[in-house]
């Protein structure tokens, strides 16, 4: 039996917000996080897409677990069973789901690096 997440709880309740990330208002996130059952590529029994954007509505940055990746190419191609990755511009690497209030921590953490870069905040 899996112990009780009570972030989870936190991070269901966000599904469909979006939010102005910027003091220009140039960029935004969105958050779509569902209940879906337990399976070896969604052990934590969500299915999520945590995302930032510019004012042209082009991600700059998502958390999900919508689909499987593969890190790598060629014989050192890598891959793994659980979908959890993220994407920053064109580059994807694998995400490794903790919990709920992680998952939001380390989201929040790269949109702040991301405006700070831009010299949006």
């Amino acid at each position: 039996m899996t112990r009780h997440d009570p972030s989870l709880d936190t991070l269901l309740s966000l599904d469909g917000e979006r939010f102005v990330a910027d003091v220009q208002d140039a960029c935004w996130v969105k958050f779509e996080v569902k209940r879906c059952a337990i399976t070896p590529e969604r052990p934590h029994g969500i299915k999520y897409s945590l995302t930032l954007h510019n004012e042209k509505g082009s991600r700059l940055l998502g958390f999900d677990n919508a689909h499987a990746i593969h890190e790598g190419s060629g014989p050192g191609i890598r891959t793994r069973i659980e979908y959890d990755h993220k994407h920053k511009g064109e580059q994807v690497k694998f995400y490794v789901y903790e919990n709920a209030a992680s998952l939001l921590e380390d989201f929040w953490t790269e949109v702040e690096m991301i405006l700070q870069r831009e010299k949006l905040l």
